[in-house]
């Protein structure tokens, strides 16, 4: 109970007047909500009328944003265009060379991928890890035991292992082309033999010989191959190299695999710069793409063999 003095005009005189805990509650509660909301009201002004230097900051960058958003929206749409028509001309420089279009090696590779969405990541991966493991110790018994049989091969055949390399170095299966087999003529478009494997490179690109042996043939032409060698690898197999440019070795002369012959070029009768490549044993035109297992991996080596064998125009 709390108290004051108040004036009584009756009688002259000051009296006690007392006020009840109640009253002077709602007193002090009416002072804070006033003291509040004048508060809130000073702040609501204060940010209407005054801003700080990062707002100003913000409010300045999403305007240059608004500028500049439909000039980057046009430069996408104009970026989208540009690989469209790049996509377009591809496949149709692809569709001149070779009679196909270009292969999705992915969306044929999807194909095979297993459809669980109700497994579980653990799941998945405990099972391909119980699939993997085995695989993985046969993988390695089939690599000894090849090793095993080359090195039987190499020190007991007269003239060594068949050639297994690439006669151009860096050389990858985007790159491949037509191989051996009745492939369409790119200049009289009706098909002929093709006894080769066309491998695609820039003109001047080194082309180097896929194994040891002697150079058996050396010939200068404007027909038919153009400018070609030819090795001597023994054991009945030999390789050709046709179309070059340039020619940097001798008939006789004995070389060891990953020496230089020449380099890339379109002597002869070429549609376009690239590497004919041939292998023989005997009388017989080999498939080269079935020599490159052991110098690419297994899927570089399916996607080469799916590239070679789709090529329906030679560039030859």
């Amino acid at each position: 109970m709390s108290s004051h003095y108040v004036y009584d005009k009756d009688d002259f005189r000051f009296r006690r007047q007392r006020r009840s805990p109640r009253s002077v509650l709602l007193r002090v509660l009416k002072y804070f909500l006033s003291s509040l909301s004048l508060a809130v009201l000073y702040y609501i002004v204060f940010a209407l009328l005054f801003n700080t230097d990062n707002e100003r900051r913000l409010k300045a960058e999403n305007r240059m944003y608004e500028k500049l958003y439909p000039e980057m929206e046009q430069e996408q749409r104009l970026l989208e265009d540009v690989v469209s028509g790049l996509e377009a001309k591809d496949n149709m420089i692809y569709n001149d060379l070779f009679q196909t279009d270009v292969l999705s090696l992915d969306s044929q590779a999807s194909a095979y991928l297993y459809e669980g969405d109700s497994m579980q990541v653990s799941d998945i991966a405990r099972y391909s890890e119980q699939k993997y493991l085995p695989m993985y110790e046969k993988s390695r018994d089939i690599d000894r035991d090849f090793m095993e049989i080359f090195h039987l091969l190499a020190a007991s055949v007269a003239g060594g292992l068949p050639p297994l390399s690439f006669p151009i170095s860096g050389f990858t299966y985007t790159s491949i082309g037509a191989s051996v087999g009745e492939k369409i003529n790119p200049f009289y478009k009706v098909k002929v033999a093709h006894d080769g494997l066309d491998m695609i490179a820039p003109s001047g690109t080194p082309v180097v010989a896929a194994a040891d042996g002697v150079v058996s043939s050396v010939q200068y032409s404007r027909k038919g191959l153009g400018n070609t060698v030819t090795i001597d690898h023994g054991n009945g197999y030999t390789t050709r190299y046709a179309h070059l440019a340039d020619i940097k070795t001798v008939r006789g002369r004995r070389i060891r695999m990953g020496d230089v012959l020449g380099s890339v070029g379109m002597s002869g009768k070429s549609f376009a710069p690239h590497l004919h490549y041939e292998i023989w044993r005997d009388s017989v035109a080999l498939d080269p793409v079935s020599y490159f297992f052991s110098s690419v991996s297994p899927d570089e080596y399916s996607a080469m063999l799916l590239l070679s064998a789709s090529a329906g125009q030679s560039m030859d």
